[in-house]
């Protein structure tokens, strides 16, 4: 009964996720919800302008109703699995995803509605964000599942004190952050985020929090479904609302799975995106206008060079398969 609410939630994902993008897309065309494109971007970006943005609300949907169905049939066939620790980390898990997710809304709501690009002003992001990470420590303080130790490659466990609460609150931030940042190309955030949900799915189960397996199983899922509208050409974009929806889940599910370090596996490419954005940004302050990268975050360089975006797509995805390979080798020799 529990595998079958695996199946369960991924089969519902998928088919809402698709299913929903008849109507979603059409109506956002409607209301005029179409992307800004940057005049920083590539200029290649051009012919995207007034593709219909916020079109996350596609696989937000499918991920709602798969839990819903799949918790539901969990509660009737094994509901000795409900109701502990596990359960409460996995409605953290979604708490982090939704509360993301609503910061990225608002960001949407105000490009397209208000017409400025740049949505959300920047502190008002970082406070939104603060609070959502508070609230999350929070809950699995609560829960009896935040520990301030960490289990890191050839160190074993170890203990970081109180420094543990800054450093958590920069990683997770920062994951949110980098996973916006993947969002550049048609279907890239999508695949990669997929990807990272089958490595997730596969380690709870192997760490035996099998509820918690049916969030990664549902998003996954609702990914796959959602990339019918998304791969390129993209019939629509996730936004802020999809991407940083992803961001809070991917970085949840590290955390509420007390196994935060495993994002530094599963969210490689992510950090390779966003250290890239770092790195140029501080390059280019020191040596006066000097670039290390032809333009960040990396994916455009890419571009650049004359890859495809389909290339991207399945080059990032292949090499966050490895990282899922290597982090769930680390999970099976520091369990």
């Amino acid at each position: 009964m529990a595998r079958y609410a695996l199946i369960l939630a991924a089969a519902c994902g998928f088919m809402i996720s698709a299913v929903s993008g008849l109507f979603i897309v059409p109506f956002l065309h409607k209301l005029h919800f179409g992307q800004t494109i940057k005049e920083i971007g590539p200029t290649w970006h051009n012919k995207k302008q007034g593709t219909p943005t916020m079109g996350g609300l596609c696989f937000i949907l499918g991920t709602v109703f798969a839990v819903c169905l799949a918790l539901t049939s969990l509660l009737h066939g094994s509901p000795e699995l409900m109701g502990g620790p596990d359960s409460r980390g996995l409605y953290l898990a979604i708490f982090s995803a939704f509360g993301f997710g609503l910061i990225g809304f608002l960001d949407d709501f105000i490009k397209v509605v208000k017409k400025r690009n740049l949505g959300l002003r920047a502190w008002q992001k970082i406070a939104g964000q603060l609070l959502v990470t508070t609230a999350l420590l929070a809950g699995l303080w609560m829960n009896g599942t935040l520990s301030t130790s960490i289990t890191l490659p050839f160190l074993g466990m170890v203990d970081f004190g109180i420094l543990f609460y800054p450093l958590s609150y920069i990683l997770i931030i920062g994951v949110v952050n980098a996973v916006n940042l993947t969002d550049g190309i048609d279907g890239l955030c999508s695949c990669v985020t997929f990807v990272s949900m089958l490595g997730f799915l596969t380690l709870v189960s192997f760490l035996g929090q099998f509820v918690m397996s049916v969030l990664p199983a549902a998003l996954a899922g609702s990914l796959a479904g959602f990339l019918i509208w998304n791969f390129y050409p993209a019939k629509t974009f996730m936004g802020d609302t999809g991407s940083m929806f992803l961001g809070g889940a991917v970085a949840g599910l590290g955390y509420a799975m007390g196994r935060p370090e495993i994002l530094f596996f599963f969210g490689a490419v992510y950090i390779w995106e966003a250290a890239t954005v770092v790195i140029q940004v501080t390059y280019f302050k020191l040596t006066h206008g000097k670039r290390i990268f032809k333009m960040t975050p990396i994916h455009h360089s890419f571009e650049m060079r004359g890859w495809s975006e389909v290339k991207i797509d399945a080059s990032f995805s292949a090499l966050e398969a490895l990282f899922v390979v290597l982090g769930l080798t680390f999970a099976y020799f520091y369990y």
